[in-house]
């Protein structure tokens, strides 16, 4: 098969600089006639290195590094220096560096982010701002923008308020958006709202990089975000998709339900989430030989992330034809105070919804003693929850009972592959946020966990809605979203014990994804992009990011001196 001919892509930038820019950058891969055309020979060896030599070396570097958080750093080196060769690196072995560009290995970064700072990657939007959002967002060097992620920084996934710190989530989740779902990460952009941090360890770091003071809550913070709603979308457009990221439960639902019909936007960890567990509940069922509505489900958490899944299960169960109200009767809530029942004190409307009548109880081994639940969710960020007795009670109650220990990062699982499986003599579906490793169980047989990560749904559907133009995102995405999923695993998965498809394809989990979307959004008249794409699986590829180098062209061919004198002389 012949090499597919380069793109071209033309540039003013020259000489020194040029290697200095990671969009256009190359290293040993440009060719002669580049550095001859570039005036940047000389300033690389003389060698002349393929990309797969150089993902070889990178690899080899990665491989000597003794820790994850070195890991990170090296990489994040070579996405400020060479983005294509970064970008490739990640796809050579996806299950391999996934877990250190985001969770877990994400969680420790933001914790040193302040450390480990060298180079801005997105933008910090400070309260200080106000009035001047538009301004701070024309500093950005891109003047198309389809796709920014944001954080305040309140709830870094179960590390809690790291302020300035969590930047490392919207850069590590752009970087998915073009690994796993090939948005051109020049028109992504990470943003932190700094509004101050309520950790005092941090407001006592003279390391810390954020604003040292409170947090500003109330109507000055909701001004804020409306500001910055409408800088962004008057700078970049109605159709540009401002995902919501890591925001604390008081703000997650409230600022979802004030922005989603007048934005497109979404949360990913009250959607995204939800997707991807729905996807692995879909995908269970087909193991336990039942539907969703013969489920009782019990949840150990009741914030954004447990009542967003708790809603799509309802549309789910509801898909199948089980009204609203017996719906919402399958599923439990427990939060730090105990189980959700009615009448119970200080219960915010969004728990309310869950609320049963029943006694008030505390202890989650009594709840899931009393309860019986058939599928068992965690997303408290409560290491251990799960504990021997629960797993073992799990197994009494099914015949194959769905454990789902979804928190991250690793530390905060509510129980281990291992300890899941031990407990439950291998009879449990399991899945996980953070990965865990094959487990051999004393029969012999090798079961690999399943990892729940939203990586499967929010590349694929930012993909899908910024093709076709899509202003609002509904939750029918989500559940969509996760049929998608559910339909790429297959029966041989399912035997050994996966519930989500190898993380090697997905890239093509993606791709389906947002044909789905695409699909749907034509055929409900939402689309934006006219006209209609007639193959709209062709049209999607069109909008992929590729990892191959363009072929880098001056302007107007301006060679360096000595090769002008070399051919003036030539001519004569």
């Amino acid at each position: 098969m012949e090499p597919a001919t380069p793109r071209r892509r033309h540039t003013r930038q020259r000489g020194y600089l040029l290697t200095r820019d990671p969009h256009l950058n190359k290293d040993l891969a440009f060719t002669l006639e580049e550095r001859q055309q570039l005036n940047i020979h000389g300033l690389l060896p003389p060698c002349f290195a393929s990309p797969e030599i150089q993902v070889l070396r990178v690899v080899k570097s990665f491989e000597r590094l003794g820790s994850d958080f070195d890991r990170y750093l090296l990489l994040m080196d070579l996405q400020d220096r060479n983005e294509k060769l970064f970008y490739r690196v990640l796809l050579s072995d996806i299950e391999t560096f996934m877990p250190i560009v985001y969770t877990p290995t994400v969680g420790l970064a933001c914790q040193q982010y302040s450390l480990a700072f060298r180079k801005p990657r997105g933008l910090f939007i400070s309260i200080h701002d106000r009035g001047h959002i538009a301004s701070v967002l024309n500093a950005w060097p891109e003047d198309v923008i389809k796709a920014v992620v944001v954080t305040d920084g309140e709830r870094i996934l179960g590390l809690g308020d790291l302020g300035c710190n969590g930047m490392g989530i919207p850069v590590g989740k752009l970087a998915l958006y073009t690994a796993c779902g090939g948005v051109d990460p020049q028109q992504c952009l990470p943003v932190l709202l700094d509004v101050g941090t309520q950790n005092e360890a941090l407001l006592n770091d003279p390391l810390y990089i954020g604003l040292r003071q409170k947090r500003v809550r109330g109507a000055d913070y909701d001004s804020f975000l409306d500001e910055f709603m409408e800088a962004v979308s008057s700078r970049y457009g109605m159709n540009c998709l401002i995902q919501f990221e890591d925001f604390a439960n008081m703000n997650a639902f409230r600022l979802l339900n004030k922005y989603r019909n007048r934005y497109c936007t979404f949360n990913d960890d009250i959607q995204g989430t939800a997707s991807v567990a729905v996807a692995g509940l879909l995908a269970a069922l087909r193991i336990t030989k039942n539907k969703l509505a013969d489920q009782t489900i019990l949840f150990q958490g009741a914030g954004e992330a447990a009542l967003g899944i708790a809603h799509l299960i309802v549309m789910a169960m509801e898909k199948e034809g089980l009204p609203k109200e017996k719906a919402i009767r399958k599923i439990w809530l427990v939060d730090s105070k105990g189980l959700i029942v009615k009448g119970r004190a200080s219960l915010t409307p969004e728990k309310e919804q869950f609320a049963h009548t029943h006694e008030e109880m505390k202890s989650l081994e009594a709840i899931v003693q009393e309860v019986k639940p058939t599928a068992l969710i965690g997303v408290a960020a409560i290491g251990g929850a799960f504990s021997e007795q629960i797993l073992k009670d799990m197994a009494a109650f099914n015949q194959r009972p769905i454990i789902f220990a979804l928190s991250n990062p690793t530390s905060k699982a509510e129980c281990s592959a291992e300890q899941c499986y031990k407990h439950t003599q291998g009879r449990a579906i399991f899945a996980s946020g953070s990965p865990f490793d094959p487990v051999t169980l004393p029969s012999g047989r090798t079961l690999f966990p399943g990892q729940g990560n939203n990586a499967y749904v929010f590349p694929g559907v930012a993909l899908g809605v910024l093709a076709c133009g899509l202003r609002h995102i509904t939750d029918k995405v989500f559940l969509s979203t996760a049929e998608v999923i559910s339909q790429q695993v297959s029966d041989e998965h399912l035997e050994e014990g996966r519930l989500y498809p190898p993380l090697s394809t997905i890239r093509d989990v993606s791709l389906k994804i947002a044909v789905k979307i695409v699909k749907d959004a034509y055929q409900e008249e939402a689309a934006t992009v006219l006209p209609e794409p007639q193959d709209k699986e062709a049209f999607v590829r069109a909008h992929m990011y590729s990892t191959d180098y363009d072929q880098i062209l001056p302007d107007c061919y301006p060679w360096p001196a000595e090769a002008r004198r070399i051919q003036t002389r030539a001519e004569h």
